[in-house]
């Protein structure tokens, strides 16, 4: 436990004791305040009253836009290579004359 940070995060309205190295410290607090705010954007507009179930829209929310970050990088990576094939060719055309 050398050089870990003892902290408390809170989540909706739930206090948990992390140990945690300290360049991860920022992060989760980060994502602790932006889970609450979160949870309090749908309970404002959804009415939801059950915290189980805004804790799960909020953590399909979270993973679905970490699955489209992957699936727009991938699109981004096909355009990529796209384009290297593409100026290889010219490459090789021009290097043929």
């Amino acid at each position: 436990m050398d050089g870990k940070l003892k902290i408390k995060i809170s989540i909706a309205d739930r206090v948990y004791p992390l140990t945690v190295e300290p360049s991860q410290e920022e992060g989760l607090r980060s994502a602790s305040k932006k889970i609450d705010a979160m949870i309090k954007q749908f309970e404002e507009n959804y009415a939801v009253r059950d915290k189980q179930d805004v804790l799960a829209m909020c953590a399909l929310q979270f993973a679905s836009q970490v699955e489209q970050k992957q699936l727009d990088n991938a699109i981004d990576g096909e355009d990529t290579i796209e384009r290297i094939k593409k100026l290889n060719l010219l490459l090789d055309q021009y290097l043929e004359n």
